[in-house]
């Protein structure tokens, strides 16, 4: 099987990237076109302003094909803001997610950043279990309707 690589996100990867949670999120959990509006917005913010030195996204990309992403981005100034993590699910069970995990907080860690968080829904369990074990703790829940249904958001954090 060709090895996957993690590689830095471009303009290029952005439309797909869009349309990946678009489509994973209405299937998976049953969001609403606000969340493709909400993605391309942060991913637009992140191309016109990010700061390359403390701000990243990745791409996982096999045989040509884009597998994943993740973002560091900056929150406070010795804080960073792990966003838009997505596998897309024949990239899923191979280890790939706490590669991608691990490559994102090393970068945030070079970066000087003391701390991350991350915000999520409670029904994405297996990222739940990815992060804390790798050491995230799970800070609030909270019952919420966002995305045209009710959900539970969930804020994480680590101290790098």
């Amino acid at each position: 099987m060709t090895e996957i690589e993690i590689r830095r996100f471009t303009p290029e990867d952005r439309d797909w990237l869009v349309e990946q949670h678009e489509v994973h999120y209405a299937r998976d959990e049953g969001f609403d076109a606000s969340f493709g509006v909400l993605v391309a917005q942060i991913l637009d913010d992140f191309l016109a302003e990010h700061d390359p030195t403390r701000e990243r996204g990745w791409i996982a990309w096999r045989a040509g094909q884009r597998l994943g992403s993740i973002f560091c981005v900056r929150l406070e100034e010795d804080t960073a803001k792990l966003r838009l993590f997505l596998l897309t699910p024949d990239a899923r069970g191979q280890g790939l997610g706490r590669r991608m995990l691990e490559t994102c907080m090393g970068f945030a860690r070079d970066a000087g950043y003391r701390h991350m968080q991350l915000w999520t829904h409670e029904s994405h369990r297996a990222a739940g279990a990815l992060y804390a074990r790798n050491g995230w703790t799970l800070n609030s829940s909270r019952p919420v309707v966002s995305f045209g249904k009710e959900n539970v958001e969930q804020d994480w954090s680590i101290t790098l």
